[in-house]
């Protein structure tokens, strides 16, 4: 038997191994920084009380769980934490499923109003005249068509990359009273196979951060490097789960 309220993800990153799993738990506040493999977890919601395993995630607010039904379901990982507790009431939770799916289509509406916003107005076209102040045929304006820059084609298994940090900052968390810290890196390249990147981000998680990392930095790293936008930011790609992370010097 299936579960009706399952939210099917779409495309999404899916964890290679326990110790990707266990990072992310970190970063999400579902194990101490001390924990060594990560627990069990269980669903709660929809007056169920099963079993369930995190496979992946869609991005930084959306884990992805497997049911006991083997169906995939998504969930912010703040109410996935509160369905933990051992008085764990649904009519209590300070999340809802609902509320957060809610607020996800809600905060996409809005990114979409904000970019139009953003947008200038067009000027409204005013005639000119056909010839100039002295009576000569006006040029004509040659019509010079914008390329756009072509789609990089980004491998779906993990790369080596190599990168150099250029700003450590801070963006918007809807779900949380404290803001998601993230790392922006310049001349970003995969190494092989060889591909420019340009810029990308990640978030600021505590193992990285016991790298003690400083802007201008340059480093390598594994990790499967995905299309997604920084919020507020014109970056356009994120680093999922940098592993084997070394500092170098040229």
């Amino acid at each position: 038997m299936e579960y009706a309220f399952a939210i099917q993800p779409g495309a999404f990153t899916r964890f290679d191994d326990e110790a990707e799993l266990l990072d992310q738990c970190k970063e999400w506040g579902l194990v101490s920084e001390k924990a060594s493999k990560a627990k069990a977890f269980f669903y709660k919601g929809n007056n169920l009380n099963v079993p369930c395993n995190i496979v992946g995630l869609v991005d930084p607010m959306t884990a992805v769980i497997e049911l006991d039904t083997g169906q995939l379901h998504c969930i912010h990982p703040s109410y996935l934490k509160e369905m933990q507790a051992a008085n764990y009431s649904q009519r209590g939770a300070a999340f809802t499923e609902d509320g957060v799916v809610d607020e996800i289509e809600s905060e996409a509406e809005a990114a979409v109003v904000e970019e139009k916003a953003s947008k200038p107005a067009k000027a409204p076209k005013v005639a000119e005249p056909a010839g100039g102040g002295d009576g000569e045929a006006a040029p004509a304006k040659s019509k010079v068509k914008k390329e756009k820059a072509p789609k990089l084609e980004l491998p779906e298994e993990k790369v080596k990359m190599k990168a150099t940090v250029m700003e450590f900052t801070t963006v918007p968390n809807n779900f949380s009273d404290t803001d998601d810290e993230v790392i922006i890196y310049e001349a970003v390249s995969i190494l092989e196979p060889a591909i420019e990147v340009g810029s990308a981000w990640s978030s600021h998680s505590a193992t990285l951060k016991k790298l003690e990392l400083a802007v201008g930095d340059i480093v390598t790293f594994e990790c499967k490097i995905v299309a997604k936008k920084l919020s507020k930011h014109p970056v356009a790609y994120k680093i999922n789960n940098p592993g084997k992370m070394q500092k170098v010097t040229e």
